[in-house]
């Protein structure tokens, strides 16, 4: 079976963007270090934008084929006229309001999330699936996340959007291992407790 991951970028107080889901105050810590290991440990995760900009194109996928983000994370990218951010994957994003996809390469799931996912997990070869974002997608989708890696940014917002965007109960998740960069970000990795 293959893992979801909730591979995300958050604050120190466990946000994912500030209260109108803006991220970009992070994005000043991607620096030589942090890139050097997204470019070995999880190049699939840099947009084809930023492939191109950096002129990493033929970086092959390491952990992940297939990525799945909600509407609001989707909408980032059409605000910039790109229709298939992660093309290096198999696109799907999470929508009740588009009703056609913009591009080939982007399937869109508009009913039955959680089933749509576990035909996902359920098909027997490929690497894993990526849970891009966002917040409300993530808690609809807790009980289908096998592990979290959470990119945390040496930032305090203080209020914004959460990491999980639901009313739930706990879960419980094991520390797996913890990286440190010089910049003060931390990528801790947590397995789900059965």
């Amino acid at each position: 079976m293959r893992k979801l991951t909730y591979f995300i970028a958050c604050s120190i107080d466990g946000f994912i963007g500030d209260p109108g889901g803006d991220a970009t105050a992070m994005y000043r810590f991607v620096n030589e270090e942090f890139l050097e290991y997204l470019k070995a440990e999880y190049p699939e995760t840099i947009s084809v934008e930023g492939r191109r900009a950096l002129g990493l194109n033929d970086l092959e996928n390491r952990a992940f084929d297939t990525v799945v983000q909600g509407r609001a994370s989707y909408q980032l990218a059409l605000d910039l006229d790109i229709t298939s951010p992660y093309g290096q994957m198999r696109e799907y994003v999470a929508s009740r309001s588009l009703k056609v996809s913009p591009d080939p390469n982007v399937e869109l799931i508009s009913e039955d999330l959680v089933g749509r996912i576990r035909e996902l997990k359920a098909e027997s070869a490929g690497l894993g699936i990526w849970l891009c974002g966002g917040s409300q997608l993530a808690g609809e989708l807790l009980d289908e996340i096998g592990e979290l890696v959470i990119k945390t940014y040496p930032l305090v917002y203080g209020s914004g959007m959460p990491m999980f965007g639901a009313d739930f109960g706990d879960r419980e998740f094991a520390l797996e291992s913890v990286r440190t960069f010089d910049n003060g970000v931390l990528v801790r990795k947590y397995n789900k407790v059965r």
